[in-house]
């Protein structure tokens, strides 16, 4: 998020109403032509929540984030895939995960030393009541932001993604994505990558359904950050291996 002034949206999730929806690209079509054109070439879009955790279940949502950082999608599932196997088909609660030798853990299901040490982190933080998961989907975007930024080891990236993707927030717009930055320069026809404040400037007129701008510009790149399909229209992969 910016800076400076922040734009604080209602918590309140995407609605799922095909009407809702439909307003939402009317808006982004209306205020920004050049995003218009690239939702007319990749179509609709997935279910950015297709395959992953129940929406109330917070803990293992953020627990599946962490497993996930930094790692390619196959790696990543392989090892939730094992964490699941572990603990009976089911996320480890933070007692499980704190009761375990960390060595032990790390060596069972292929976790790096620092990972195991942000899950344990999430662990203590549910367990003491530090982070009161229950309250997250009634709090204002910069507040979850905050809330989850004390956790070790979830960064402002994978707090964005949660309100994104878990929470369904209307408004996030996660400046430093690299991602949006590329998808941004190509869609755009910018010299370079553009810095945060560009970023911010070219997407205000989003406003405020800015986190469904990003998933149009994550998919016309083919990787989004969610469990859905790597799909694309075909126009849109040819000028990319051409960039």
């Amino acid at each position: 998020m910016s800076s400076g002034k922040r734009h604080l949206r209602a918590a309140r999730p995407t609605s799922a109403h095909p009407r809702a929806c439909s307003d939402a690209i009317a808006h982004l079509r209306a205020s920004d032509p050049v995003l218009a054109r690239l939702i007319d070439e990749l179509g609709e879009l997935p279910d950015g929540r297709q395959g992953r955790p129940h929406p109330h279940d917070h803990y293992g949502a953020l627990l599946r984030s962490i497993v996930g950082q930094q790692l390619s999608v196959k790696a990543a599932s392989a090892i939730y895939s094992r964490i699941l196997q572990r603990y009976g088909g089911r996320p480890p609660t933070p007692a499980q995960v704190l009761a375990e030798d960390p060595d032990q853990m790390r060596a069972a299901v292929g976790l790096s030393a620092a990972k195991v040490g942000f899950l344990r982190s999430l662990a203590e933080h549910v367990q003491d009541g530090r982070l009161e998961l229950s309250r997250l989907h009634s709090l204002q975007d910069d507040e979850v932001l905050a809330t989850l930024s004390a956790v070790k080891g979830i960064g402002e990236w994978t707090a964005q993604m949660f309100l994104m993707f878990h929470l369904g927030r209307e408004d996030v717009l996660p400046l430093g994505d690299l991602g949006i930055r590329r998808a941004i320069q190509r869609t755009y026809g910018l010299p370079a990558l553009p810095d945060p404040q560009e970023v911010e400037a070219i997407a205000q007129p989003w406003r405020p359904h800015r986190t469904l701008a990003c998933r149009h510009l994550w998919r016309s790149l083919a990787n989004e950050p969610a469990a859905t399909p790597k799909t694309t229209a075909a126009s849109l992969r040819a000028r990319a291996s051409r960039t």
